[in-house]
């Protein structure tokens, strides 16, 4: 792969005829845009989303090879169900899913709502899929990773008090050094299966609209009309993670100016998204909280 090329698309992605992929979230947004270019690539793709009834009429417009199954990242038992019932290989799982900007709460299993839905959600999916994976494992962070801190003995919050772009921050933090960490487990396993980690950029979604005040969204919506990239821009950064010879733990981003929009290409992160000692605690710590180990020991 040329790393210099700065204009890589969609029509650049290699076919995936025969090939399965799983994305979390793909009923809207990123997600969606995701699902849709690997349909027109030849997958099969995997929605996996909370809602069967929006994933049914995303599916219905995706078309091609897919099929929906329910998947609640905030919910360890549907994460359980979830991979217990799987059969067969999977290429690349894409965890895409997430929630961003929310007011204080917690999953069903206690966990605070971001952290326990964009991490601890993805971590005991991952890990519990990882015996079927044959490619790639590509986790969505964003460039909110770098406002983010992850205080092991705060992790809810309790004495330091609770703010949605704290825990956002946090939440995407955490992915980076989830990816860290999963890639030196892999390696060290002897495995071909590499993980990735991308962020969009600015795209027009719903993420971090729910429970604002309307008038507010209304204006986020109409920038987004002139300045975000629709989804499937926003996907390719994701598909770039996913296809690309790139080396384990790589992280992918738009190339334009502030890393908002523009063409695939590695970008970099924070210090604390490479710190290689927070990325093994965050790891013991997922696995004290989930109960779920490392889906290859």
């Amino acid at each position: 792969m040329d790393m210099s090329s700065s204009h890589w698309t969609a029509a650049d992605l290699p076919a995936f005829d025969g090939r399965t992929v799983v994305v979390t979230g793909a009923n809207s947004g990123v997600g969606f845009g995701t699902a849709t270019l690997l349909s027109r690539a030849g997958a099969h793709v995997v929605l996996a989303v909370r809602d069967i009834g929006r994933g049914n009429e995303a599916a219905r417009r995706i078309g091609g090879s897919n099929e929906v199954r329910r998947l609640d990242l905030a919910d360890q038992e549907s994460i359980r169900e979830f991979a217990g019932e799987w059969a067969g290989e999977i290429a690349i799982l894409v965890n895409n899913a997430g929630v961003a900007m929310v007011p204080e709460g917690r999953t069903k299993d206690g966990f605070e709502m971001q952290f326990g839905t964009n991490h601890l959600g993805h971590f005991a999916l991952t890990n519990r899929l990882l015996p079927h994976i044959t490619d790639r494992v590509v986790n969505l962070a964003s460039g909110a990773h770098k406002v983010g801190s992850i205080d092991f003995d705060d992790l809810d919050y309790a004495k330091s008090g609770y703010s949605p772009v704290k825990a956002y921050g946090r939440s995407k933090l955490a992915n980076l050094l989830f990816t860290l960490e999963l890639e030196r487990r892999l390696r060290r396993a002897g495995s071909t299966v590499r993980a990735m980690a991308s962020h969009p950029g600015y795209a027009a979604t719903e993420l971090g609209t729910a429970n604002r005040n309307k008038f507010l969204v209304g204006i986020v919506h109409l920038a987004g009309r002139y300045l975000a990239q629709t989804p499937e821009k926003a996907a390719l950064p994701t598909l770039f993670a996913a296809t690309q010879d790139l080396p384990g733990a790589s992280y992918v981003g738009p190339d334009g100016r502030g890393e908002m929009h523009g063409y695939p290409t590695l970008v970099g992160r924070s210090a604390q998204a490479s710190d290689v000692h927070a990325a093994q605690r965050l790891w013991e710590v997922s696995e004290e909280l989930t109960g779920v180990r490392f889906g290859l020991s």
